[in-house]
Parts: C-alpha cells; sequence; structure tokens
C-alpha cells in the first residue's frame, strides 16, 4: 500500500470516526444521569440533518441548521417525557426495549415523512471537487467542518459540565441520584436535559456530516451501533473515553476496506462490540476499576 493510499485511508477514518464519537458521547450524557442506554441516539443524528434539509428550502443554510438543533433538542425531551419519566423503577432490559422501540418509531416516522430518498445538506464552504490536496491524499472542505464542530461540542460539553451549575447538577445526578434529590436538585428535569442534550448534539453532528455522507431515513440505526461500540470501547461515560475509541473504530473501519471487501465494513463494528462484551465489558480503555468512569 502505498504512503498515499494509507494516509487516505486515515481521513477518512478520521472523518467518520468523528461522528462516531459524537454518538457516542450522546449515549454517555444520558447514561451518566440516568443509567439508561439510550439506543435512539443514532436516529437523532438522522432526524437533524433530515429536518435540516427540509428547513433550508424556507431558510439560510445556518439558520435552517439552528432550527433543527433545537427541534431536535425538543424531540429528545419529549423522548424523557413520553417514554421515559413515567417508568418507575425499571430494570434494564426494560429501558433498552423502550429505547429500541423509540428508535423504531422514529426511523417509521421518517420514513413517512421523507420517504427512502437520499437527500443531503449542500456544503458549508466549497464544493464536491474543491478538495484539498495533503500529502498526496485528498480531502473534502466540509471534513474540517465536520472535525471543528465535533472538537468544539467536546470543549463546549467539557467546560458545561465542569463549570457550570447545571452542568454539576447532572453530574451529582449520574453520581447519586438520591443523594442530588436530597440536595433539592430536580433530578427529574436533569435527565430530561440530558437527553435534549444528546439530541442536540447529535443532529449538529448530522448535519455537519450530511454533505459528504448523505442522510435517509435508516441511516441512524448503523451510526447508533457504532456509537455504542465506541462508547463502550472507551468505557461507557467517559468523554475522553469516547472521543479515542471512536477515532479508532472510524481508523479500523477504514483500514479494513483493503482487506475485506467494502460491503463488510459495517460487520467491524459489530465484531469488535461482541469481543469487547465478552472480554472487558466495562470497556477496554476504562481504567481497571472503572465500569462507570465519570469524567465530566
Amino acid at each position: 500500500m502505498s504512503s498515499e493510499l494509507a494516509l487516505q485511508y486515515l481521513l477518512a477514518g478520521i472523518t467518520s470516526g468523528s461522528v462516531y464519537a459524537v454518538v457516542a458521547i450522546g449515549f454517555n450524557i444520558v447514561y451518566n444521569a440516568t443509567g439508561i442506554i439510550n439506543f435512539a441516539q443514532g436516529e437523532f443524528v438522522m432526524l437533524g440533518a433530515m429536518t435540516a434539509i427540509t428547513l433550508h428550502a424556507y431558510l439560510p443554510l445556518p439558520l435552517a441548521i439552528a432550527s433543527a438543533v433545537l427541534l431536535t433538542a425538543l424531540a429528545g425531551a419529549l423522548v424523557d417525557l413520553l417514554f421515559i419519566r413515567w417508568l418507575r423503577r425499571p430494570t434494564v432490559l426494560r429501558m433498552i426495549i423502550v429505547t429500541i422501540g423509540v428508535s423504531i418509531l422514529m426511523r417509521e416516522a421518517a420514513l413517512k415523512v421523507w420517504d427512502e430518498k437520499v437527500r443531503s445538506l449542500p456544503y458549508f464552504s466549497g464544493n464536491e471537487v474543491s478538495s484539498v490536496r495533503i500529502f498526496g491524499a485528498f480531502i473534502s472542505p466540509q471534513v474540517f467542518w465536520l472535525l471543528g464542530l465535533s472538537a468544539a461540542m467536546v470543549l463546549v460539553l467539557a467546560i458545561f459540565f465542569r463549570f457550570t451549575l447545571t452542568g454539576r447538577s447532572m453530574r451529582a445526578c449520574s453520581a447519586n441520584r438520591d443523594a442530588a434529590a436530597l440536595m433539592g436538585i430536580d433530578t427529574r428535569s436533569m435527565v430530561t436535559l440530558s437527553f435534549a442534550i444528546a439530541a442536540a448534539i447529535g443532529a449538529l453532528a448530522g448535519c455537519a456530516v450530511s454533505p459528504i455522507a448523505q442522510t435517509h431515513y435508516d441511516c441512524g440505526a448503523p451510526l447508533a451501533i457504532k456509537g455504542f461500540t465506541a462508547a463502550v470501547l472507551g468505557g461507557l461515560g467517559s468523554s475522553g473515553g469516547a472521543v479515542t475509541a471512536g477515532l479508532l473504530l472510524g481508523i479500523l473501519e477504514a483500514a479494513s476496506v483493503s482487506v475485506v471487501p467494502a460491503a463488510y465494513r459495517d460487520a467491524v463494528a459489530v465484531l469488535l462490540l461482541l469481543v469487547i462484551l465478552s472480554v472487558r465489558p466495562s470497556g477496554l480503555l476504562a481504567g481497571r476499576d472503572e465500569a462507570r468512569l465519570k469524567e465530566y
């Protein structure tokens, strides 16, 4: 393999891996606040992109994206209010089934609204032919937008959870919800907010990746699997681990194309997830005694 081709695979892996990292962070936000694995997280990525595509017919691109993120955040809050909040001390299995059901419901609703057509947002800058050459490899200008927005989201979330009162309240809920409630924190509102934030960052990532990956009603499920794999690999609850694992998964997927047919690319995430769950369920990148790493 030539160095140019290897670099091309690396850049492609970093591009897709940054999306997996953001989806994994969305998993972690909800998991930290509730202990729930929200398998509808991938649908928020799809919903944000499809909503922005629809709104862009009437609004400028920045305003369409901002509106789509807000509407998707509202949808995330509604998921908690309609399907999660009414549960009384449910089992983990029951919560997983509920979120999978919500995912299916959102996917079927998207099919009814947007049909099966593949759509995409326009490039934020440049176009598909204005690629940048880096040491013999080519990269789309949209990739820089995707990487920049992903890094900005990670930074903003870190500041939010470390230095704001609301963020610290959410961290308290993740540590001990009963103790947080005794300290006067409205734990139910924190849970709703966690769903809204997770949906918002998923929507923004969906809008950023839409010009290069395109969007259709059924694209959320594969992203959920890969995001969950990255979250488990990085250690559930760890934002830093999610970023590292997401990038690693993306690079492994891209490199696998040189070994196996491209049709089997998605199998890499499933195989890796099975290995992790069998060997080290707390995550390969988690600390020795950390089943739930509260990095925020």
